[in-house]
């Protein structure tokens, strides 16, 4: 069966977002601070469809975080737009634009019902009502025998990590204090088996990576 696997980033005191997340503002204050490490990288803006870039510890990372991935799921939170029903005259698409990095299936967990949305570049967005467990089915589904990402944020992974679903975890750890904000692991008390397995030390962020023995 193909694995779960999270990733996310979150400073030293626990957090994967700042306070007061907005549209504006989707990380939060100073949550963007978080991802200072990958965004010049190399492997990163070739994912999103852009030039040059630097080449470092992370790079080998950020390239096996992309091997071997089928499908993604992702909280509403992530996906973004207002909380609430969709809007039927202007529904939020996402963050991404016209064509998103992902270029496979992504499933999107969230209270209200929507047809999916057809993106370009191979990425669709079907919306889950029905829970965590009917994400990740639908999401085994539509990888085609691949793993499938678990994008965050800190409420769909708390889900997840409760019920003992995750079987990889990638932790990025920047070097910084937020405060305030989001945290990962507030009310997760177990880790069902993920232990430590790699440490890889680079500019601007440790990689911790967990897996089951």
């Amino acid at each position: 069966m193909s694995k779960l696997r999270f990733r996310i980033s979150l400073s030293l005191d626990g957090f994967v977002a700042g306070p007061n997340q907005s549209v504006q503002e989707p990380l939060g204050i100073g949550g963007e601070q978080l991802h200072e490490w990958v965004v010049p990288l190399e492997a990163w803006r070739r994912a999103h469809g852009k030039e040059g870039g630097e080449v470092n510890e992370s790079t080998r990372v950020m390239e096996a975080e992309l091997v071997n991935i089928g499908a993604t799921i992702m909280g509403r939170n992530m996906f973004g737009g207002a909380p609430g029903p969709w809007s039927t005259t202007d529904p939020w698409k996402g963050w991404w634009g016209r064509n998103p990095p992902f270029h496979h299936p992504v499933f999107v967990l969230t209270r209200h019902e929507r047809e999916p949305l057809m993106m370009e570049g191979g990425t669709s967005f079907t919306f889950v009502t029905d829970g965590i467990e009917s994400a990740l089915e639908q999401a085994r589904r539509a990888s085609g025998g691949k793993d499938v990402a678990l994008a965050g944020g800190a409420r769909a992974a708390q889900q997840y990590l409760n019920a003992g679903l995750v079987d990889e975890m990638q932790l990025h750890l920047a070097p910084m204090l937020l405060g305030a904000g989001e945290r990962l692991f507030d009310t997760v008390e177990d880790l069902h088996g993920l232990v430590l397995v790699e440490t890889v030390a680079a500019p601007n962020v440790v990689h911790l990576r967990f897996a089951r023995e």
